[in-house]
């Protein structure tokens, strides 16, 4: 559909005509629109067109619905518990911490005295979590390797529960399918902050413990939230496209910059970058 809306736009732009204007928007809104109709409908037991499988394959769904309210009493989730320990002698080097998959919720749960643990409550998907030590860095991949539900959110979807080490420098990396993100990282140094992702809702809080903050968001469709603290000078680059933005306490020095008032006074700065398709971008100060 995509493909055929992009030669419309092509075809008619040429001739730079009103009528092949109104006609390539009324395509796109005519797509965009049976695709949420499609979304709307109550899945089959077949593919995404509504095909049934064959008559010789047996299907049972066990709907649970409303026999129990407690997700922890939930005999469908499984629960997982992953750590790596904290070594004092490793803590003058970075601690890089990658994190991939889909179809999760993940929450920043307080400190630990270990470098790192993560609390997984899953449906579906295996989860590891590795570490490698080189010269400059010490590495923590977590990931979920269940390419099928990456874009999956919902009820079928895990929550993961980090519990993160405070003396640690932390770069943190995630590429994230479908999912959502809250992390409060106030009370924690965090050198780096990349967010690589498609339908997504993040809900980031930074400090000012390190001299130099970086955030990094490149999203598809996203409602993304990010606190700033006031003491912090802050300036932020966009390149949004049809996205919402909205930078209560920045100022706009041109088109795509903004910056706070105290960005060239503060002797602690936040460089944030954001980059989506059609997301709803809100920074903010407290």
């Amino acid at each position: 559909m995509f493909l055929i809306i992009a030669g419309l736009n092509i075809l008619f732009n040429k001739n730079n005509s009103q009528t092949g204007s109104i006609i390539s928007i009324g395509v796109l809104v005519v797509a965009l629109s049976f695709l949420f109709y499609k979304g709307q409908q109550v899945p089959e037991r077949g593919n995404w067109w509504g095909h049934h499988f064959k008559k010789d394959i047996d299907v049972n769904i066990d709907d649970n619905e409303g026999d129990n309210d407690d997700d922890d009493n939930d005999t469908s989730y499984n629960h997982l518990s992953l750590s790596e320990p904290f070594v004092a002698a490793d803590n003058a080097k970075k601690t890089v911490l990658n994190i991939s998959g889909g179809g999760i919720s993940f929450n920043l749960d307080g400190e630990t005295t270990e470098l790192i643990n993560a609390d997984v409550k899953k449906r579906h998907g295996n989860f590891s979590l590795k570490k490698l030590l080189t010269d400059s860095a010490t590495v923590l991949t977590f990931q979920m390797d269940d390419k099928k539900n990456k874009w999956n959110f919902g009820d079928g979807g895990n929550d993961v529960n980090f519990k993160l080490n405070k003396e640690a420098n932390w770069d943190i990396l995630m590429k994230l399918g479908a999912g959502e993100a809250n992390f409060d990282f106030a009370n924690y140094k965090v050198r780096t902050f990349r967010f690589d992702g498609g339908a997504a809702a993040l809900d980031i809080k930074f400090g000012d413990l390190l001299p130099i903050t970086d955030v990094i968001v490149k999203s598809g469709v996203a409602d993304v939230k990010i606190k700033v603290p006031a003491n912090s000078g802050c300036r932020i680059k966009t390149k949004t496209g049809l996205s919402a933005k909205d930078f209560d306490g920045f100022e706009k020095l041109s088109d795509g910059v903004y910056e706070t008032s105290n960005y060239k006074s503060s002797t602690k700065k936040i460089f944030i970058n954001l980059d989506g398709g059609l997301s709803n971008f809100e920074v903010s100060r407290y």
